[in-house]
């Protein structure tokens, strides 16, 4: 990051700022590699917080000169016609996110709406604040199939998927994730929409251990696998998405679909494509959805994955 670079995330501020959207969007994506020099930087708007997070440690002096531009911004005339009521720089690169607050006062928690959905996010306190918002166009799609269906969601997190699904008319739906507390935010997130919550499940459990009961529940129309690339002690994508896929025929009504998901730039989506032909071949590769156009990536196969198969 150089005086340069520095300069053109400024414009690319005052850009995005000249038309905020209603609702959470990321308004600048260096890690799409379009942008010399900020590879590894990029900027939320989270309702009234700028969230801008570096995910490698810049020099002290690029750092200094970096938070001098925010701090100019954010006395420039565009933020002061904006809703913006907080700036924040979170260092990603360290063990524990550490946040700084820039502007405004201590916000540890807010609410963001995306599609008309509400969710509750965390800031400043966790390195994802609880809403991957590269997810979009999938939790969209997820919505508008979700009409009657039954719904696994695995590695469900904070439960995106199961707010756009019941908020799509789905019958019902199985969240599973080891995290507790994500899940118990989970719970929060479907209140926050009015859902009924007698047709949502959280479990709270080892994936590799719960397959029997996850049957049992079953069978399931739409089964949304949205793994990480890599959780210490129980998940490697490359080692084990092959030991999910192949569970997956069994689970799947007649003409079911799976989501399945690759987050991981080094990873292609032939990856996905080719194991889902070893493990489990009579599921057929059907579409990649489409990503949101603020995470355009200079090569297509390094952004995200979002992969639809269906049962033959």
């Amino acid at each position: 990051m150089n005086t340069a670079a520095i300069a053109t995330l400024h414009q690319h501020l005052l850009s995005a700022f000249a038309d905020l959207p209603g609702e959470a969007r990321r308004v600048f994506h260096g890690r799409g590699r379009q942008w010399p020099g900020l590879e590894h930087v990029t900027a939320d708007w989270l309702q009234d917080v700028l969230l801008v997070s570096l995910f490698r440690e810049p020099g002290a002096a690029e750092l200094v000169e970096l938070k001098d531009m925010l701090l100019h911004f954010a006395g420039s005339p565009a933020w002061a016609q904006s809703s913006a009521r907080h700036l924040l720089l979170q260092h990603r690169y360290q063990a524990d996110s550490a946040t700084e607050y820039l502007v405004g006062d201590v916000v540890e928690r807010g609410e963001v709406e995306e599609g008309g959905l509400r969710f509750l996010l965390d800031f400043g306190r966790k390195q994802n604040s609880g809403l991957f918002l590269d997810m979009r166009f999938g939790r969209q799609w997820v919505r508008e199939q979700a009409d009657g269906l039954r719904v696994l969601n695995l590695f469900a997190y904070t439960c995106g998927f199961s707010v756009a699904a019941i908020a799509g008319g789905a019958e019902r739906v199985v969240n599973l994730d080891m995290s507790r507390p994500a899940l118990s935010r989970g719970r929060d997130n479907h209140r926050l929409n009015g859902h009924d919550l007698a047709r949502v499940s959280f479990l709270g459990h080892d994936l590799f251990n719960s397959w029997g009961k996850l049957r049992k529940d079953g069978p399931y129309d739409l089964i949304i696998v949205d793994p990480p690339s890599f959780q210490k002690g129980s998940f490697v994508l490359t080692r084990d998405y092959a030991k999910i896929i192949r569970r997956l025929p069994d689970m799947l009504t007649p003409g079911g679909r799976v989501l399945a998901c690759c987050n991981d730039p080094s990873i292609a989506p032939s990856f996905v494509i080719d194991e889902m032909a070893r493990e489990a071949p009579s599921l057929r590769y059907v579409e990649r959805l489409a990503n949101p156009p603020e995470f355009a990536d200079i090569e297509a196969d390094s952004a995200l994955k979002v992969l639809v198969f269906a049962a033959s």
